[in-house]
């Protein structure tokens, strides 16, 4: 049901009528014009108070042990929205120790399955209540659109905890057959404290992506939450204290990833570990997870996910899944479509067609009802993707559209578009993380397959095709975790997501991601004088 209603948001964003445009743009071809207006306007007012800012240990909101705070900024303008309490290395000492003893002592482990599930459909149907004030409050502290945000997440998000309390009560073990008068059980038990890091591109998803499996598992947790969007996680950490979660399940601290994420990734007594960020930091989260404990550690890391378009594809539509596959979420997706792949003979159509469509793309203030595009989370990825966007103008690949910011306020960044584009240039090597589309050229599948699989990342792909056997024989042989076929980011609560290579370890989501959160034990008893073995 949730993926058919993104599904219907994401058809509909597709689809939004054009603003008027503004800037000229040459380098060399025809001048292209962007619209400016809706971000030079005043920024709209968010219908949202704050009112969670510290942090959220054994059930109640307390300021940091060091008193410090920190500031959490509206990327629309670059101002301060709030001061966040900024958890350190003590707090997450003591958050920790909360969730330890919610797991040894507290009675959430030892609940039936049935309750916990209870619980966490509780908090689901809170959610729902109050999901216009969490949409404004996610959209006022990342930027991405506001109707993106309650149209499609806000309902994904309480879809996810609709089937992770589905699951509470359908965890269960083997009984095996062995070799001699024994038997022989299986039991799944929760693992015990999970340490969770969630990014800041879609903080109320990967809250559910983490939180969901853990709790459905009978485990206990200390999340910490991006320190660019602390906001929506204490809220809804609040709701599910609502809802009947015992003190000590659920901690939330906010702060900085050497800090308070260091403590945790390497703190002894956390039994489990789940990240989600880039490839260079999941690398440091390993590493202080095995020199600490060796706690066993999931992680959803970066990509460079291939989109090809074969000759036989259905060009408007191709143009459309690939636009949306790259732009979607301001660019800020792990798995967008960073590489687009067209076959040769319909290169060229699908290049005008695909400019055409970004200098289409309504950019301006998330708020605005029609806009597509907000702006980029900071000043560091805002610069990073412009810095991106010079090399590639300095590799001499074609800027055929955009290329600056938007207006002078804010992280606002035109949609670009980047043709005769080579493998070997950064902008089609590295995760850009923004609004740039990169087109490459290609002869046939053998071709393709090979270059799309020359990358360190394996995260996901997407393939557009009227041929079924085209679909089969490029889709098998791309090395990814995800590979969506005449669609793209279609993400429905039970398919797993992960990564092959340096895209990370383990799934997220699905029957797959409740293995991250369990232990498995093997107990056996001697039988004297069975009737059968």
């Amino acid at each position: 049901m949730a993926a058919r209603r993104i599904s219907s948001f994401l058809s509909r964003s597709l689809s939004l009528s054009p603003a008027s445009f503004g800037r000229n743009y040459g380098f060399g071809r025809v001048m292209h014009r962007f619209s400016t207006a809706a971000v030079l306007e005043e920024p709209i007012t968010p219908p949202v108070q704050i009112n969670y800012t510290k942090l959220l240990i054994n059930g109640l909101f307390v300021d940091s042990a060091s008193g410090k705070t920190f500031p959490t900024l509206d990327p629309r303008t670059g101002e301060v929205i709030a001061h966040v309490a900024e958890g350190e290395a003590e707090d997450i000492n003591r958050a920790v120790s909360a969730a330890r003893k919610a797991f040894d002592e507290g009675p959430w482990p030892k609940m039936s399955a049935y309750e916990r599930a209870r619980i966490m459909l509780r908090f689901a149907d809170l959610v729902e209540k109050h999901m216009d004030e969490i949409a404004a409050l996610e959209t006022w502290d990342n930027g991405k659109p506001h109707e993106q945000a309650l149209k499609a997440e806000l309902p994904m998000f309480v879809r996810l905890f609709h089937y992770y309390a589905g699951w509470a009560d359908k965890i269960h073990g083997l009984t095996v057959p062995a070799d001699g008068p024994y038997h022989v059980q299986t039991l799944h038990e929760p693992i015990g404290v999970a340490g969770q890091i969630i990014p800041w591109n879609f903080p109320l998803l990967m809250f559910a992506w983490k939180v969901g499996p853990a709790l459905a598992c009978g485990n206990t947790i200390v999340l910490k939450t991006a320190e660019q969007t602390p906001l929506t996680g204490l809220y809804v950490a609040k709701l599910f204290h609502e809802a009947g979660l015992p003190p000590g399940v659920l901690n939330v601290v906010s702060g900085y990833g050497p800090t308070a994420g260091a403590a945790l990734a390497s703190h002894m007594d956390v039994d489990k570990l789940a990240f989600t960020g880039s490839t260079d930091t999941g690398k440091i989260v390993l590493e202080l997870a095995a020199r600490s404990n060796l706690k066993s550690v999931t992680l959803e890391l970066g990509g460079k996910s291939p989109f090809i378009i074969c000759e036989d594809a259905d060009i408007d539509k191709a143009v459309e899944q690939a636009h949306f596959a790259l732009f979607f979420n301001q660019g800020q997706c792990c798995c967008a479509g960073s590489r687009t792949y067209v076959h040769e003979r319909v290169y060229d159509e699908f290049l005008e067609k695909a400019k055409a469509r970004a200098i289409r793309r309504t950019v301006g203030d998330p708020f605005k009802k029609g806009i597509e595009q907000g702006p980029q989370i900071d000043s560091e990825q805002f610069e990073k993707v412009l810095r991106y966007i010079r090399s590639g103008i300095e590799s001499n690949a074609t800027l055929e559209c955009g290329g600056e910011r938007v207006g002078s306020k804010g992280f606002f960044i035109q949609p670009t578009v980047f043709s005769s584009v080579e493998d070997n240039m950064l902008i089609a090597q590295d995760e850009i993380f923004g609004p740039v589309q990169t087109i490459l050229k290609f002869k046939d599948n053998d071709e393709v397959i090979k270059r799309a699989n020359k990358t360190k990342y394996g995260l996901a792909a997407g393939v557009f095709t009227r041929s079924l056997d085209t679909a089969n024989t490029v889709s098998r042989g791309l090395r990814a975790g995800t590979v969506w076929v005449n669609c793209y980011d279609v993400f429905d609560a039970a398919i797993p997501f992960g990564g092959y290579k340096m895209s990370g370890i383990g799934r997220e989501k699905g029957i797959y991601s409740l293995n991250n959160y369990l232990q498995v034990k093997a107990v056996v008893t001697p039988l004297k004088n069975p009737a059968w073995l």
